[in-house]
């Protein structure tokens, strides 16, 4: 890789051939600040407000500053004397997730991490980023396919009765069967699917009737920012948590399309940066405030930047496994179903060796050779979470999607080209269909996309069984999906060669897991 940019998970372009190991936005030329008091229980008072204020109120001291992750012991906050190590090497702590014992702090010295990893009660130190302090800005790479008015008009006139405006368009519904789903539950109000992503237009008409503001944050520092509006996008930032949400819980309101889990409550999480780098202090900030807020699940369409995978036997890569494991174990004790996508790049998370092109993204990556059981994509590999594959109108691994025995565990839709895998009409393209910023619907395809289906069922498994814990949940996700055998061979493009290979029985494996998502299941079971 030449440029780095940031990494979604993940809307991508549907490839004339086989996906190549980049994610990316969908291209449509594709063939298919005020800041609040209010905090995380349990964190320390630090610096406040946006990245780009932090750097305005403290002159040209941060024009070379790091954002740094410090792990010490759990539950009882930084000491006095690790405080003061923190001082002396020249770091600033942002704020402490006491109950997890990461502490951000921002550091212009490069021996920060390497200092301080030699104080007492130091479990871990490293930076989150390799840029300094704002990430550097980045190219776009595409938008999403809106819908025209025409399209709209068109797909309207298609409609069923007692059908949403857009539902016609959304094969995706069916092949999970959440259209009978919604005859028996829309889900419950009372459960919320926290959107941990680039922010959610909640002004959306489809996603206003559903919106939860009192579990929606801005995370971008790692500091919690709840000043009404934080969560959203701006007209320069991505769709992609819009388009999240409206696929998790669009009303079923008589406007525009549907969701998988449309009576339930839907949160923006906003952790990406401006120029779209989802960080660990952002991160980690982020599962904090699902576990304190009352999220039921959290949905992760993204990688944690600026490593695809991180190696925990470098030190600062393995500071970063640190923090954003304790963060999501915190957020699974306290309740909440944690769900991420598995990612785009055909990647086999079970091999023995994957070669990395694009880490660190926001410095100059390299072609490195890495063990996926040692170098994790995290929040996708880590113990507890929910890893997503995505599948196409066919039913099949999407073209781009990773797979992995044992990785994977579980498969709903997230698109492929219609080349590989066309809907049945009314239906016409072989993408998901999402909202997008501004009172718009569009298409998206991806992991990204495969990822929310999910969580919405597991939304509707915890509004059928409220008292469920977060284990209860996933064991009945697993237990309900609908078993699914490898495709053998797998030769999507059908070009007489195989392009992925699938091991497991039919019950699980690494190309569906334990099987498609199943909504019907979940709100009669």
């Amino acid at each position: 890789m030449t440029a780095p940019h940031p990494r979604y998970r993940r809307a991508i372009t549907i490839p004339l051939g086989m996906a190549t190991a980049t994610a990316l936005a969908f291209l449509p030329t594709s063939t298919a600040a005020a800041t609040s008091a209010a905090d995380v229980p349990g964190t320390v008072a630090g610096v406040t407000g946006a990245v780009n204020d932090i750097l305005a109120s403290t002159g040209t001291a941060d024009a070379t500053a790091l954002s740094y992750v410090v792990n010490v012991r759990p539950g009882y906050g930084p000491s006095a004397h690790i405080k003061k190590a923190i001082t002396e090497a020249g770091g600033t702590i942002v704020t402490s997730y006491d109950q997890i014992g990461v502490i951000v702090v921002h550091s212009s010295n490069p021996d920060f991490a390497k200092t301080v990893r030699k104080v007492k009660g130091v479990d871990s130190a490293g930076n989150t980023r390799n840029a300094p302090l704002p990430a550097q800005s980045t190219t776009d790479l595409g938008t999403p396919k809106a819908l025209s008015a025409t399209e709209v008009a068109a797909a309207e006139s298609k409609a069923a009765a007692g059908q949403d405006p857009l539902e016609s368009l959304q094969w995706d519904l069916p092949a999970i069967k959440a259209d009978k789903a919604h005859e028996k539950s829309l889900g419950s109000s009372k459960v919320t699917v926290g959107v941990i992503d680039t922010g959610v237009d909640d002004t959306h008409p489809d996603i206003a009737p559903n919106f939860d503001r009192a579990a929606s944050v801005n995370c971008v520092t790692g500091k919690p920012d709840t000043a009404d509006g934080a969560w959203r996008p701006s007209a320069a930032e991505s769709p992609h948590g819009t388009h999240v949400a409206g696929e998790i819980a669009a009303a079923k309101n008589g406007v525009g399309m549907t969701g998988v889990a449309p009576g339930v409550k839907v949160a923006g999480i906003k952790v990406a940066t401006t120029d779209g780098y989802f960080y660990t202090e952002a991160v980690v900030c982020g599962f904090m405030w699902a576990a304190t807020h009352g999220v039921d699940v959290t949905n992760n369409s993204y990688y944690t930047d600026p490593w695809y995978f991180n190696c925990t036997d470098d030190p600062d890569q393995k500071a970063l496994v640190d923090a954003v494991s304790q963060a999501s174990r915190y957020a699974e004790k306290k309740g909440t179903v944690n769900v991420a996508a598995a990612g785009n790049e055909n990647y086999d998370l079970a091999a023995d060796e994957i070669t990395d092109p694009v880490s660190p993204n926001d410095g100059t990556p390299s072609d490195r050779v890495i063990d996926p059981s040692k170098c994790l994509d995290i929040p996708t590999q880590l113990p507890g979470v929910v890893t997503v594959a995505a599948t196409g109108a066919k039913g099949l691994k999407s073209s781009f999607s990773n797979y992995g025995l044992g990785i994977i565990d579980i498969a709903a839709p997230g698109g492929d080209s219609t080349a590989y895998q066309k809907p049945e009409p009314p239906a016409t393209s072989g993408l998901i269909l999402g909202t997008l910023p501004g009172g718009k619907w569009g298409y998206m395809a991806g992991t990204s996309m495969a990822s929310p289906h999910v969580a919405a069922v597991a939304a509707l498994i915890r509004s059928t069984h409220p008292n469920a814990s977060s284990a209860l949940v996933k064991a009945l996700l697993y237990a309900e999906a609908d078993g699914t055998p490898c495709t053998k061979p797998y030769d999507i493009d059908s070009d007489g060669k195989v392009d992925a290979v699938c091991e497991g029985s039919k019950n699980r494996n690494g190309f569906y897991g334990w099987g498609m998502a199943d909504a019907l299941d979940a709100v009669t079971k």
